[in-house]
């Protein structure tokens, strides 16, 4: 460390910005015991009204709120194995995929995933477990999780052919395969399925449906460089969309009033998250002192402290997922991360980013970088 850099640092630490207290790790605000019931609850419906593309979903969201909150409180519960072998079945079951599935909890699928690989000796188990690993270890790899997405989604269609909501994953992950991937063939594909006579249109969710239809409207007005078949298919959805009146949209895919009565949003200031125990305010003065630093030509010497900041946020996605400032507190970590040119901070800033454009995609955020 050279003399000048401590110098800064030190009147730094001095001003009271480097004051990382260690402190216990974040609480998981909800309750497993309540979680496990609504859990149960939701399977006993599905039995009483036949399981339904919908039913199954509601399903495995109860077990990721019940197993996120087993993991994060309770690991070492009698319970808990049952649950993430429970995860493995369900998930497996409705083709559980990270591009279109917006729990985010691909880092819990994969906890549950290798415990089964681990400890099940049943052939079939450790096969569903291997299949849902492939899928969250594409999460850095864009081309592999578009082609996953197209074929999970459309397995969903095969088993659910009427079900609106099997549908709109259809066109939905090819659509999000086309953001992720800037592939042309998935966009012209979303927009083939999209015009198909019994493609529910008039139920695209406000998450992607704005900016597909956008994107639509303007393969039909000929514009940019759309192919033939885009633009005559673009003309098929817009003539259906001008006959709906009023065009009407849903939020999401399932209500979700567990989620949102245990889940809660914001995090609390005075909790702490990741191996440093940083705070929301400790998190955003390290990343202000971080980037000081760069400036002055530091860079490769704040590389340990970004990744742990990094850590700490990766900390406050398990406990918080929803959490309104986590899109752009993983966006400023990341574009902090492409300033340093150490090989932890370039494999740390690929796992950001696949937090954020896939876990986050309808974000501004990931939208930015996703253009960018």
């Amino acid at each position: 460390m050279t003399r000048a850099y401590c110098k800064i640092l030190a009147l730094i630490v001095c001003a009271g910005a480097l004051a990382v207290p260690l402190r216990s790790p974040a609480a998981f605000m909800a309750d497993p015991d309540k979680l496990y019931t609504d859990m149960k609850a939701a399977y006993e419906k599905g039995n009483a009204q036949g399981w339904t593309f919908f039913n199954q979903e509601y399903y495995l969201e109860t077990i990721f709120n019940a197993g996120r909150a087993y993991s994060l409180q309770r690991p070492d519960d009698p319970a808990y194995p049952t649950i993430e072998q429970t995860t493995v079945d369900v998930a497996t079951g409705v083709h559980y995929d990270p591009l279109i599935n917006h729990e985010a909890v691909p880092w819990y699928v994969r906890e549950a995933a290798l415990y089964v690989q681990r400890n099940n000796s049943d052939g079939g188990e450790v096969a569903k477990a291997t299949t849902l690993l492939a899928r969250v270890d594409a999460l850095e790899d864009p081309a592999a999780l578009a082609r996953y997405a197209d074929g999970d989604a459309q397995a969903n269609i095969a088993q659910y052919p009427h079900d609106t909501n099997a549908k709109l994953l259809g066109v939905e992950a090819n659509w999000r395969g086309w953001l992720l991937t800037h592939d042309a063939a998935w966009r012209s594909s979303a927009i083939q399925r999209a015009a198909q006579p019994d493609f529910p249109i008039a139920n695209v969710p406000t998450t992607w449906g704005p900016a597909f239809l956008q994107v639509v409207k303007a393969a039909a007005a000929g514009e940019a460089d759309y192919t033939a078949d885009e633009q005559a298919n673009a003309k098929a959805i817009v003539d259906r969309v001008e006959k709906i009146v009023p065009l009407r949209t849903i939020e999401s895919l399932i209500a979700a009033p567990s989620h949102a009565r245990q889940m809660t949003t914001l995090a609390p200031a005075d909790e702490y998250f990741g191996p440093m125990g940083m705070s929301i305010l400790g998190i955003r003065n390290e990343l202000n002192r971080v980037n000081y630093m760069i400036g002055y030509g530091y860079a490769r010497q704040e590389s340990p402290m970004a990744v742990q900041i990094a850590a700490s946020i990766d900390g406050l996605h398990k406990v918080y997922p929803r959490d309104r400032d986590l899109p752009q507190l993983l966006y400023d970590v990341y574009t902090t991360l492409t300033k340093i040119d150490t090989s932890d901070a370039q494999a740390t800033r690929s796992h950001v980013r696949a937090v954020l454009t896939v876990e986050y995609q309808d974000s501004k955020q990931a939208q930015d970088l996703l253009k960018s």
